[in-house]
């Protein structure tokens, strides 16, 4: 498989880049920064698959042309975004990455005749409604983390996973259109600890932590699977990875739940 890897100097991109080369999988790593370069090539030392370095600035895809300019160098099977602007750069820089440059990869992702997955890294709190597993004390924090605390980031992030969602639903609404499978993993409050491989997935008892090694774990076996999509949060929690992954498959429980999927749809493509 061919994965292009955007965002790839993220602190969750580097702990899952070892991890899809070590299915022999070829990633093409996509950073900004030149001097990170030979950081993210170390990776690939003693793996399976093949790993190449693409520089380019995602705050300056500005269509979905562009996009698709780089999907066209790189005919990757699987796209996965990782990236963000990571509060540099100010609240224009959020919303050209987190927002715009992430709507631009994935109209043309699900365009494309090569590109059959998208995994969107999002965050747990991205959503307008409150779910029905949700505790309130929880939602109303996580509310207020997302009106007085990262606001810029929270609308971009929510912008992005609803036109993804719009997409996919109306993708599955077409019988003629092949397969595509559009994964939004959302995690919670992310931590550099150890990963523990013990996980809450899918729709998550409340707000949490995970640690970004537990989310890279995570992401390279929903990416393996055939039989995953939707929205899927996660923090740690008492069930091992591999386990709250088969779950999470078996059970086909969609975290978008209370959401309305028919609005994104109708707002995106009217």
């Amino acid at each position: 498989m061919q994965v292009l890897l955007l965002g790839g100097h993220g602190k969750v991109a580097l702990r899952l880049t070892p991890l899809l080369l070590n299915r022999a999988w070829h990633v093409t790593s996509v950073v900004r920064n030149p001097e990170h370069e030979n950081e993210i090539l170390a990776l690939g030392k003693g793996h399976k698959g093949k790993l190449d370095v693409m520089l380019s600035s995602l705050d300056q895809v500005k269509s979905t042309s562009d996009a698709q300019k780089i999907l066209d160098a790189v005919k990757p099977d699987y796209v996965v975004w990782s990236a963000g602007a990571g509060g540099k750069g100010g609240p224009e820089a959020t919303i050209a990455i987190d927002q715009e440059a992430a709507k631009h990869f994935l109209g043309a992702s699900f365009a494309s005749a090569c590109v059959s997955k998208f995994l969107m890294i999002s965050y747990l709190g991205s959503r307008v409604k409150k779910p029905a597993w949700f505790p309130d004390e929880d939602w109303a924090d996580t509310m207020r983390v997302n009106t007085e605390v990262l606001p810029t980031y929270a609308k971009a992030k929510l912008e992005a996973d609803q036109y993804m969602t719009a997409l996919a639903a109306k993708r599955k609404a077409d019988t003629s259109a092949r397969p595509f499978q559009a994964i939004n993993l959302r995690p919670g409050f992310l931590t550099d600890q150890p990963a523990t491989r013990m996980v809450d997935l899918g729709r998550t008892k409340g707000k949490g932590s995970v640690t970004r090694e537990d989310v890279a774990i995570v992401a390279d076996q929903l990416l393996a699977r055939a039989d995953v999509e939707g929205w899927i949060d996660l923090i740690n929690g008492d069930l091992p990875v591999d386990q709250a992954v088969e779950k999470v498959a078996k059970e086909k429980k969609d975290a978008v739940e209370g959401e309305d999927v028919d609005g994104m749809v109708k707002r995106f493509f009217p």
